[in-house]
């Protein structure tokens, strides 16, 4: 019952009152975004959803658009500027998920949405991580995220994915609360890695 309607249902409701309460955050993050940054404000970029259904996820733009003299965009470490850096530190970049969340993209508690070339790379194990919607936050986030290794990180996404509940997913809401009033850790921390999986499992052939 959680899993198939309740679950999609609080996903709604919450996802809905906190654009509604964070309105002014959104106002306010736009134009600094915009002022320090550039446009556009909101990075798009496609991620696989839940069955590897490709769909948009948006956050608020963290680098700037610094380039080569050869016209060729700067490494991500360069473009990313101390304003992004604190947004990402705050998990402020993350707000705009909540749009994915209400449109039905995401859901609050799920595996993160990695990049869509390392579909080709998962083993059928790992694949599962697809049966849900992936989430904001997830239990490999509030268990090391990048200090974990790729296989560490899918056994947390597959742990979730068949253990799903309610209980769970309240935990998860409250470890994560705790972990980004302490800045010890982004809600997007898989989305930052030491190494691209593809290039991981390329070199494990």
């Amino acid at each position: 019952m959680y899993r198939k309607y309740v679950k999609r249902i609080l996903d709604i409701v919450i996802s809905l009152c906190g654009i509604i309460v964070l309105s002014p955050v959104y106002l306010i993050l736009a134009v600094l975004v915009r002022i320090k940054l550039g446009s556009p404000v909101i990075f798009k970029q496609e991620r696989p959803g839940k069955d590897e259904k490709i769909f948009h996820l948006y956050k608020f733009r963290s680098m700037n658009d610094a380039r080569n003299e050869k016209g060729e965009l700067l490494p991500d470490e360069v473009r990313l500027t101390p304003f992004g850096k604190k947004l990402r530190s705050t998990s402020l970049d993350e707000l705009p998920e909540l749009v994915n969340i209400l449109r039905g993209d995401m859901s609050l508690i799920g595996p993160r949405p990695l990049l869509v070339r390392y579909l080709p790379w998962y083993t059928e194990e790992e694949r599962h991580r697809h049966d849900v919607r992936p989430g904001l936050t997830g239990l490999a986030q509030v268990n090391g995220r990048n200090a974990l290794g790729w296989e560490e990180r899918f056994a947390y996404d597959l742990e979730y994915v068949n253990r799903l509940s309610f209980g769970m997913d309240l935990k998860i809401i409250g470890m994560t609360v705790g972990r980004v009033l302490r800045h010890s850790g982004t809600l997007s921390g898989a989305d930052q890695v030491v190494e691209d999986f593809d290039k991981y499992r390329k070199g494990a052939h």
